[in-house]
């Protein structure tokens, strides 16, 4: 297809020496040509920076920025701020992208007119569980219908990477910097101002979930930030789309429960966490019980709970070692 606009390909990186190496080959095989690859060093304390310096010198399409730790967010707000591409699409650097994965969310936002493309993704475990999750769904989207399904969870998700994004969407966004979860506090916003969403949902991005990693280590209170970026986006949609009050009240009940699984996968306690997250899930959870566009493991969670937290740990853990998932 004709390659006009450049697309601007950021990489955020920290400490993911054993994955840069593979997350950088597959940006540069992209089989759509014009683009730009940058490469953020957020201070990383291993061979990240020397690895991208090494690149640079291999590919004119490649910019390094090396700045001072400043998390997740600050690398992409800077690495954005850099771009000088039309559009815009985030990796992560423990991850790896499908060689046309650019040119399939390209030609997704060309052929419909769109703000924003979005890609399925297969998430890989470290222990060898594959999840893809590919619907073969190719549909176009307003906002209001696309943040409905993100909130029920059907098909769509809030994660920044496996989307293409126009950069004007951005003037008005930043990542929260600092704060953990921050795809839960930025991207609904970026959608909300889109009249149009193209969705390809082929499986075009690798989803590495480490068991080092951020997400997955273990509980700390600063994970209860899930819950903050949830209610957040969770008060914006039941405010500017009354009707989606329910679906708003799912995805936040949603992230008591993820929460909620972290705690009960940790072997030290944190009563004061656990008290509110409890005490949120019984009081609120009936109503969760009673939509019927709920997941059902959501509903197995509020029901399990009842029994108490003791026994919610007992099942939790139980699905996580039949499923392989953490």
């Amino acid at each position: 297809m004709e390659q006009k606009d450049l697309v601007s390909i950021i990489l955020p990186i920290y400490k993911v020496e054993s994955y840069l190496e593979r997350c950088i080959e597959s940006v540069r095989r992209q089989t759509y040509q014009n683009i730009e690859i940058i490469l953020v060093d957020d201070g990383s304390p291993d061979n990240c920076g020397r690895i991208c310096d090494s690149y640079a010198k291999q590919d004119e399409r490649i910019i390094v920025i090396h700045k001072e730790n400043g998390g997740l967010s600050d690398a992409r707000n800077v690495g954005i701020q850099k771009a000088t591409g039309k559009y815009i699409t985030l990796v992560d650097s423990d991850d790896y992208i499908e060689e046309d994965y650019v040119e399939f969310l390209y030609k997704l936002i060309q052929e419909n007119n769109a703000q924003i493309s979005i890609c399925s993704h297969t998430v890989l475990y470290e222990n060898g569980t594959i999840l893809p999750k590919s619907t073969h769904e190719n549909s176009v989207l307003d906002a209001k219908t696309v943040l409905e399904r993100i909130l029920y969870d059907e098909g769509i998700d809030l994660s920044a990477w496996a989307k293409m994004y126009d950069k004007k969407l951005f003037e008005k966004v930043q990542y929260p910097k600092g704060r953990l979860f921050e795809d839960a506090a930025t991207t609904y916003l970026l959608i909300d101002q889109c009249s149009k969403i193209a969705i390809g949902s082929e499986s075009k991005y690798r989803y590495m979930i480490r068991n080092n990693s951020i997400t997955s280590a273990d509980f700390s209170p600063k994970k209860m930030q899930l819950i903050t970026s949830t209610k957040e986006m969770s008060d914006y949609v039941k405010e500017k789309y009354p009707d989606l009050k329910n679906a708003a009240n799912r995805r936040l009940m949603y992230a008591y429960l993820s929460t909620l699984s972290q705690l009960a996968n940790c072997k030290k306690r944190y009563p004061k966490e656990e008290k509110e997250i409890v005490e949120y899930i019984r009081k609120n959870g009936n109503a969760v019980l009673k939509d019927k566009r709920a997941k059902k493991r959501d509903k197995f969670g509020i029901i399990a709970l009842k029994f108490g937290f003791p026994i919610y740990r007992i099942i939790w853990r139980i699905y996580t070692k039949i499923t392989g998932r953490k």
